[in-house]
């Protein structure tokens, strides 16, 4: 089987699952072009995550769109002829043919999937039910609610993720940060830190998988950045170095404007003008939209499930 499976979506699962149980060995070859976004190597993990019975290489998509010489280069990359050939397109055929190959066409007309990665590429929030778990993860969009303590974040993170019907993640760091106070070493450390920051990404990226397009972050690992230098005093590169790996698409920036409220863990009252500053400080650095969010709590709602429509409408424009 070959293609640019650009992105793989149920189709192809539906392709690839009817070729495995006529076959003892199924290889699946995926096309790499310059002028791809994502790239062959992300496109094959994911195929090889779904299908982990299936043999997945790449090649590169320089030949001319002919039979012969895909037919020269599928033989070389195998090492042998195939047997069988496993398409929905018409080229299946001749293509086949050139090998000496029985081709079988699986749903030419579509009618068991209706979708193609054409129509995905253009839409894929409107076609987000063809998409697989991995490949959601990577599309989702990722809204991020930063802000000082006692600002409401978690309810309203909890909050827009009902309304927008999708999942949200929770905030590891004060998890973490409980266990770390009834140790036996409560002192704070760059590896405390560290660890925050890589399960919260870890966190973040699984619950991705299960998005309904958009995905509802309670702080991420920018934020243990900022946390770091609460606490150490300095920004840690080790913590850095995990946040630049964070997608983000929106931050939406709660305004100390609520009463604190201590609840026992809460670091205090006394910090929020500082942590406030360095929040807005270090976000300019990030160069993701920012979206400050003030006043009650049904305003914070209106105004943050607004801006996360004009985020779904302005990519969808752009896809």
């Amino acid at each position: 089987m070959i293609g640019k499976f650009y992105p793989p979506h149920k189709g192809h699962h539906f392709l690839i699952d009817v070729a495995q149980t006529k076959v003892d060995e199924l290889t699946v070859i995926v096309c790499d072009h310059p002028d791809q976004k994502i790239s062959a190597q992300l496109r094959s993990e994911w195929l090889r995550e779904i299908h982990p019975n299936v043999t997945v290489l790449t090649t590169p998509d320089d030949l001319p769109d002919e039979p012969q010489p895909w037919a020269e280069r599928t033989i070389a990359l195998l090492g042998k002829r195939p047997d069988f050939v496993f398409t929905s397109e018409q080229y299946g055929q001749n293509y086949a043919k050139a090998m000496n190959a029985e081709h079988v066409c699986v749903d030419a007309p579509r009618s068991q999937v209706p979708i193609s990665a054409t129509k995905i590429r253009l839409a894929p929030y409107a076609h987000w039910e063809y998409l697989s778990p991995p490949v959601r993860e990577y599309f989702a969009l990722r809204v991020v609610l930063v802000g000082v303590e006692s600002t409401g974040k978690t309810t309203l993170a909890a909050e827009l993720a009902k309304e927008l019907e999708t999942v949200w993640v929770e905030e590891y760091g004060r998890e973490y940060a409980e266990r770390k106070v009834a140790s036996d070493d409560p002192a704070w450390a760059t590896h405390d830190f560290v660890a925050i920051a890589q399960e919260q990404q870890r966190k973040e990226n699984l619950q991705a998988r299960s998005a309904n397009q958009v995905l509802i972050c309670d702080t991420n690992a920018f934020v243990t950045g900022v946390w770091h230098e609460r606490y150490l005093e300095h920004r840690s590169p080790e913590v850095d170095a995990i946040s630049v790996r964070d997608k983000v698409d929106l931050y939406l920036l709660t305004i100390p404007d609520f009463p604190f409220v201590q609840d026992g863990t809460r670091d205090g009252e006394h910090i929020r003008d500082w942590m406030h500053e360095r929040f807005l400080a270090r976000l300019v650095e990030t160069q993701v939209p920012v979206v400050t969010l003030d006043g009650s709590h049904e305003r914070r709602v209106r105004k943050a499930l607004d801006e996360i429509e004009k985020l779904l409408t302005n990519t969808r424009r752009a896809t």
